[in-house]
């Protein structure tokens, strides 16, 4: 009968677990997790903070004795694993309850330790005040504070996934909130005129943004409250610093054990998960995992990725019908405020910075029927190749409908599709779900215009450039909405008298049209492209520039 240990109770290896089982109902499973939970459902910590999730117990999906009762796989909680020593092909394990140090022994190996928030060495970070939300305990402690009335004001710092996540549901709980970012933009894994837009969320409730800014130390105060100290000079009190600054992989217990790790700790594997030792697989936060745009080794911490994986590396171990990783391209989305803010893919700056040749389009889009009640807009925004036509990414953010394209994206990525074939996907349409062609078709249509020459675009960030080149900026929209606000000098000739106001026009100068979202502007560069100008239209419209600006 086989033994298979597993190190590491959450996702990739309880998804192990479970599956060994159902494959195989005879051999013996053991999962040793150093915490004392598994399973529990670490991506709704952030809502049981902000009172979203009410009930504690809702965290938690499985227990050692029900996992058992269901799968008859013995989980030790509380049991920390020091070392490896894949020679006798056994472990050292340490109970935390007791103290006690023990082996156990396998005939396979899953490693799925998972990873740790980053706490740098910095002055003060051992403040009681300075917390991270990762598990059930720091959940307990963070509410406990909140709700026992001891915080008034929070600093998160971070504007990751989870940054943005605590962000909101602090401000949820009644606390004012201050974010400090060290790059120029929350949510780096999009691109910057998309991240404007979840600035301006963020500022519309009241949560304070530093950007550019990075902490340096923590000054301890009366009443249990600190001082954030920034590379700025600037001084943040407050009752609560949430650290969200990045993820370290949980390795340190396989040194010199002969498994290859990568550059910043990370378990290196083959498409099979396996590592460069005998009957030794790993999975989840730990490992390294193969860019499919980029070709190169990356970790992308995600809960999909490591349930999927966990659950491939269980087929593996027991060899019966092995199968591959083909890696992962990062599919997330987050709530922020009332955004959703959906990612899929490479970015226009993850192409750049990787010199893999691409293009960009955006589009401003209703969710559904304009005309049905309710309609909201969606920022849209898909990479693609030039060369091969191919979707390479995509970003949205809107009130409603993004977790649906975005995933129709990821489809069409994983799928090989083009931008044609966006133009022609079927969506179940009716007014109150989506339009007769819905955003995705749009963008594939607009995609489709820019790569068969039927216009040329400019991007929000390539105007100034154009402008102090001597381009001529035309503003097509309504007088009312001109008035309203441009970009500064604009020449205003609404879409629907240009053709009589043509002979106004420069010949000898490039026109870069815009309108509110792109669409007027399309219509106004064709006409002007028919009768012989030379002009870009603004991509994404003055909405996008707008925002980025």
């Amino acid at each position: 009968m086989a033994k298979h240990l597993i190190v590491g109770g959450v996702a990739a290896g309880m998804s192990a677990a479970a599956r060994l089982r159902r494959l195989d109902e005879q051999c013996e499973i053991i999962v040793l997790e150093r915490g004392g939970y598994i399973s529990y459902a670490n991506c709704g910590l952030p809502y049981y903070v902000g009172n979203e999730i009410s009930e504690r117990n809702n965290l938690l999906l499985q227990t050692p004795e029900s996992f058992r009762s269901r799968f008859n796989v013995e989980v030790r909680v509380q049991n920390q694993v020091l070392s490896l020593h894949p020679d006798f092909k056994t472990v050292l394990i340490r109970n935390l309850l007791s103290g006690e140090q023990y082996q156990e022994s396998y005939d396979s190996l899953l490693l799925a330790p998972g990873g740790s928030p980053l706490r740098p060495a910095i002055p003060g970070i051992d403040h009681p005040a300075v917390q991270t939300l990762w598990t059930i305990p720091d959940t307990d402690e963070i509410r406990a504070r909140i709700d026992g009335g001891l915080v008034k004001k929070a600093v998160v710092a971070g504007g990751g996934f989870i940054g943005l996540e605590m962000a909101e549901n602090l401000h949820q709980r009644g606390v004012e909130v201050t974010l400090v970012e060290m790059a120029p933009q929350v949510m780096n894994v999009i691109d910057p005129e998309m991240a404007a837009i979840v600035h301006r969320e963020l500022r519309t409730h009241g949560v304070e943004l530093l950007l550019n800014e990075t902490v340096t130390g923590f000054e301890p105060l009366d009443g249990g409250r600190v001082r954030v100290q920034c590379v700025s000079g600037a001084g943040i009190e407050a009752e609560l610093v949430l650290l969200s600054i990045g993820v370290k992989p949980n390795t340190e217990f396989l040194a010199d054990s002969g498994i290859k790790l990568g550059a910043r700790g990370h378990i290196i594997v083959d498409a099979q998960l396996r590592t460069n030792l005998p009957d030794i697989f790993a999975a989840g936060d730990a490992i390294e995992v193969v860019n499919p745009f980029s070709g190169r080794k990356t970790a992308v911490p995600l809960a999909g990725p490591a349930n999927k994986q966990g659950r491939m590396a269980a087929d593996n171990m027991l060899g019966t019908a092995v199968k591959s990783y083909h890696g992962t391209m990062g599919t997330a989305i987050a709530k922020v405020f009332n955004l959703a803010v959906g990612v899929t893919g490479a970015t226009e700056k993850f192409c750049r910075a990787e010199c893999i040749p691409c293009q960009s389009v955006i589009i401003h889009s209703n969710q559904h029927a304009g005309y049905y009640p309710g309609a909201s807009m969606l920022s849209f925004k898909l990479v693609f190749s030039p060369q091969s036509r191919a979707v390479l990414g995509a970003q949205l953010v809107g009130r409603e409908g993004i977790d649906k394209r975005i995933d129709v994206i990821a489809t069409a990525i994983k799928a090989g599709m083009t931008v044609d074939d966006l133009t022609e996907i079927e969506h179940a349409y009716a007014p109150p779900y989506s339009s007769a062609k819905d955003p995705v078709n749009m963008i594939g249509f607009v995609a489709q215009n820019v790569l068969d020459k039927l216009v040329e675009s400019i991007t929000f960030d390539k105007l100034e450039e154009a402008l102090r080149a001597g381009a001529y900026l035309l503003d097509v929209r309504s007088p009312l909405e001109y008035a309203d606000g441009t970009i500064t000098g604009a020449v205003n000739i609404p879409l629907d008298i240009l053709r009589s106001k043509l002979a106004d026009l420069p010949k000898d100068r490039m026109i870069v049209v815009f309108c509110k979202v792109g669409l007027r502007g399309y219509i106004a560069a064709r006409i002007l492209s028919a009768h012989g100008f030379t002009n870009r239209n603004l991509s994404g419209g003055y909405e996008t520039w707008q925002v980025a600006e």
